[in-house]
């Protein structure tokens, strides 16, 4: 301190300069004794390990009287200096200086003390477990090392030390803030090994461990805001949801999409001694129902988060509750599953229940969404889940295309023999649609009974097909379609669209994936290529009105032309006619090769080729046949007649082809020549046989000349087997005769010299064919 004179002549400010700068040089020397002592104690302590309580003390002492001289000195500097500053501003500069760097060692020193004090707060709350304090103490000592390590003259040996300390504080604070975190949120989940069936999720509870009235444990509140205080509340909450060895959301996973899974679970809430507020599951007796409603799945849910906000996370950390950040952590995927098991299985796939489902899901939903935002779980205005359920127009021509789509696929793969009798009666019916008031009033009236009788009768004709055999999986296939088309008429303009072109897309899938699908049984069987044939063309035939019927009732732009079909008519005609083509030439390639087996029908006379021709012509007329049997009643009448008369036209084609290259035909070739030949006249018109009615076939068989081009020519043949010269001559009639009909003079001529030996009968025969 100043001595008396010293002060008298301070009084006077005639205050010596040298008794001045002794006075800051030894001020100087005791606050560089003094750092030494603490920055010694502090490594002692924090680095060393060294019991030195009593010594600090002292020092922390010894560090506050040398900081009262410090502010002594300085304000009489300051004051000394205002008076003088006219005479020794140089001198008092470089005094200033020194000054400023003893308050930056006197400021560093208050931080380690500050640092000091703090370690002890913090240490004393931890033991008292006073989570909060401990929490907010080791804070103040991390913001002093923090100051500290901004000090470029402080030691590193000492930073690093303080450093080490806090930090292994910390995680002695985690530590017991994890543990008190375990005691408050147990999660009680059977092993691993166990099936993670329906008989899982009973086994499973929650319970939050409430402190009660004797017990010495802290608030959640405090243990909360204590975790917040170190940053680690974002990561308890996760580990709320995410435990430590399942990658899975354990809160999600256990507890809230089973909730939404499981129609058979029943959640429930009771209060144990031991264990405090207890979620779980209850097992109900097999329910019947594949899905939960979304009312259900709503109660179980509000149920558990209620429950959660009211004994957990109705806590305000910072500007936020807790049940804030755990709806930020599993909105999105909770919600992406109410969605995807729940809502998207309630929407409906009639129009008719769309109007209900306005009144409950929809209301249901905004009241669940309503209810988590009291509790602050969420906080937008919009969310996925209400716009999902709020689009239920769009989603249900979604669902009902993808439905119309699973079902079409379903009756495009199922086996094609199953057939129905398409008659004047089985004809495609329509439903019944009203006239729509943007149609002009004169199109509205209705017509005279004459009028009307004239348009019933056209109707019929036009959109009637002749009677054959379809797959019963195409009779449904149109069926759906038209139903489709129905659900179309009076909903929205994108619905209907949507519904419109599912339709389109069943027929042109129709077109690309049958033909593949069933290419093997189309090629290997008659009566499925048959089939097919009809399937194509009795699409093609609805296609042609189909559009027509539902134009006028659907929403613009679908009203205004675009509803049509018929572009696709000739691509099925065209379908179904190659299928059937294909089958026809398979058929005539076995005919020809059975054929080929006959050794051209020469030297007949031989019994190993008469067996070998005889053979041939009956396997021909046994898969002539048999096609018959296979295509009868299944093919319309036409088609029928023209596809057996292309075969026997085949037939008896190569027939005569084949004897009409022979050179020579004896006596005993043309007898057995003859015999082949009226095997095939006579069983030949048999196959003409489309109606199950035999007397009703009788016509057919007349008619076959009508079908197999080569069939007169045939029979001609066989006359001119068994004819003499003068037959021959009298058959040609001067080439108008009905050998003239069927051949040339020169088959002619060729065939009598292969059947007559070269005599002048002959060749006066020959030269009466001209």
């Amino acid at each position: 301190m100043a001595s008396f004179v010293a002060e008298v002549l301070a009084s006077s400010g005639k205050l010596e300069k040298e008794d001045l700068s002794g006075k800051i040089n030894k001020m100087s020397r005791k606050i560089e004794d003094t750092k030494v002592e603490i920055c010694g104690m502090l490594n002692s302590r924090y680095s060393d390990f060294l019991p030195s309580l009593h010594a600090s003390e002292d020092l922390m002492v010894q560090v506050d009287d040398v900081s009262k001289e410090m502010d002594t000195l300085k304000r009489f500097i300051e004051t000394e200096v205002q008076q003088n500053l006219h005479a020794s501003v140089a001198e008092y500069t470089k005094l200033k200086q020194q000054l400023e760097k003893n308050t930056i060692i006197i400021t560093m020193l208050g931080h380690l003390k500050y640092f000091d004090n703090a370690m002890e707060e913090f240490n004393k709350g931890l033991q008292k477990k006073q989570y909060v304090d401990a929490a907010l103490q080791l804070q103040r000592a991390k913001t002093s090392v923090e100051s500290l390590k901004s000090w470029k003259a402080t030691e590193l040996s000492l930073i690093s030390a303080l450093s080490s300390e806090l930090t292994v504080q910390r995680e002695n604070l985690v530590y017991h803030l994890g543990d008190e975190w375990k005691r408050l949120v147990i999660w009680n989940l059977p092993p691993l090994k166990d099936p993670a069936g329906v008989d899982f999720f009973p086994k499973v509870e929650l319970c939050l461990c409430l402190p009660c009235e004797e017990d010495e444990r802290p608030e959640p509140p405090a243990v909360l805001r204590a975790l917040a205080i170190q940053g680690d509340l974002q990561h308890k909450i996760k580990l709320f949801t995410l435990p430590f060895c399942l990658p899975g959301q354990v809160l999600l996973k256990n507890m809230l999409k089973p909730a939404v899974l499981h129609p058979s679970l029943s959640m429930l809430v009771s209060e144990q001694r031991g264990k405090g507020i207890v979620l779980s599951f209850e097992r109900l007796q097999e329910s019947h129902e594949e899905r939960s409603t979304p009312s259900q799945v709503y109660c179980k849910l509000l149920l558990v988060l209620r429950t959660l906000y009211s004994n957990l996370l109705n806590v305000t950390i910072g500007d936020q509750k807790l049940s804030t950040i755990l709806g930020k952590l599993i909105w999105e995927e909770l919600s992406r599953c109410i969605i995807h098991e729940c809502l998207l299985y309630s929407i409906p796939t009639d129009s008719s229940q769309l109007e209900k489902y306005n009144i409950q899901v929809i209301k249901e939903t905004e009241e669940f969404e309503k209810a988590l935002k009291e509790m602050e779980f969420l906080r937008d205005e919009s969310t996925d889940l209400l716009k999902y359920a709020r689009d239920v127009n769009c989603h249900f021509a979604s669902k009902k295309c993808k439905d119309v789509m699973v079902a079409a696929r379903q009756l495009m793969t199922a086996k094609m023999h199953n057939t129905v009798k398409i008659t004047a009666e089985s004809e495609l019916r329509l439903a019944e649609l009203p006239v729509p008031d943007s149609l002009p009033q004169v199109k509205r009236e209705a017509p005279s009974e004459e009028g009307a009788s004239t348009l019933e009768n056209a109707g019929r004709l036009s959109v009637r097909l002749p009677p054959c055999c379809i797959s019963e999986s195409v009779q449904q296939l149109m069926l759906l379609a038209v139903d489709t088309l129905g659900e179309a008429v009076g909903s929205s303009t994108q619905c209907a669209s949507q519904l419109f072109f599912t339709v389109r897309n069943i027929f042109q899938l129709f077109h690309d994936v049958v033909p593949t699908y069933h290419k093997e049984n189309l090629l290997k069987f008659p009566h499925l290529a048959a089939i097919q044939h009809n399937n194509c063309m009795y699409l093609a035939h609805h296609l042609l009105t189909l559009g027509h019927h539902f134009r006028p009732h659907l929403p613009q732009p679908l009203s205004q032309g675009v509803t049509t079909f018929v572009d696709m008519v000739p691509a099925f005609r065209k379908l179904g006619a190659q299928c059937f083509l294909t089958q026809l030439n398979i058929q005539r390639a076995e005919l020809l090769e059975r054929l080929s087996t006959a050794r051209n029908f020469c030297n007949l006379d031989d019994a190993d080729n008469y067996a070998a021709a005889s053979k041939a012509v009956r396997q021909v007329i046994h898969q002539l046949k048999q096609l018959g049997t296979v295509w009868q009643d299944v093919l319309p009448v036409g088609i029928y007649c023209k596809a057996m008369g292309n075969l026997l036209n085949t037939t008896v084609a190569e027939m005569i082809a084949k004897i009409m290259m022979l050179e020579d035909i004896s006596s005993k070739d043309g007898e057995h020549l003859h015999i082949l030949c009226q095997m095939v006249i006579k069983e030949g018109p048999l196959v003409f046989a489309p109606l199950t009615d035999e007397h009703k076939n009788k016509k057919y068989h007349e008619e076959v000349p009508l079908y197999a081009k080569k069939w007169s020519a045939f029979k001609e043949l066989v006359v001119v087997l068994c004819a003499n010269l003068q037959e021959i001559v009298d058959r040609w009639a001067d080439a108008k005769g009905p050998l003239a009909l069927e051949f040339t003079s020169t088959e002619v001529r060729s065939l009598i010299r292969a059947l007559f030996q070269n005599t002048e009968r002959r060749a006066l025969a020959m030269t009466k064919i001209k």
